[in-house]
């Protein structure tokens, strides 16, 4: 018997509540032969609220230790807690980049918009270089004096 630490869904439609359970892996999702209820998430709650998971940390561990395998999801809650290792990301195919053509596109047009930018610099630091020139003095004229007769 493999045993497994997965989610098994409750909740109403479209308001999905879960609760990680351990259970045979052979078990379907939702049969009401779980081994032991050992947590719980709710989705709908905000990313960074407490509540959104929340685990049984010594009863996991007590699982894992006899040899039981969490689920990817599981797995990830998990190295969230400091319970496991974080697993490297796999390298991915190419098929989620952008065709080739539509890459070229988008260096051509982040090019044009560097060009255009450095061209606006340039306009700028000519329109403040003249207003900086120094002003000529112009000498004083000598007053005439006045003569006396």
């Amino acid at each position: 018997m493999a045993t497994v630490i997965r989610l098994a869904r409750y909740g109403a439609k479209k308001r999905p509540y879960y609760h990680v359970v351990v259970t045979d892996s052979r078990n379907a999702r939702n049969s009401g032969a779980i081994l032991e209820t050992v947590g719980k998430y709710n989705p709908m709650l905000a990313k960074d609220d407490a509540k959104r998971v929340v685990l049984d940390v010594e009863k996991i561990k007590a699982w894992m230790a006899k040899g039981a395998k969490p689920s990817d999801r599981v797995y990830k809650f998990l190295a969230n807690a400091g319970l496991v290792a974080v697993k490297p990301v796999p390298n991915q195919t190419k098929k989620n980049l952008p065709s080739e053509k539509t890459q070229m596109k988008a260096k051509d047009k982040a090019e044009k918009l560097a060009k255009i930018a450095e061209e606006k610099a340039a306009a700028e630091a000519a329109a403040e270089a003249p207003a900086e020139e120094p002003v000529a003095e112009t000498p004083a004229e000598p007053v005439a004096e006045p003569v006396a007769e």
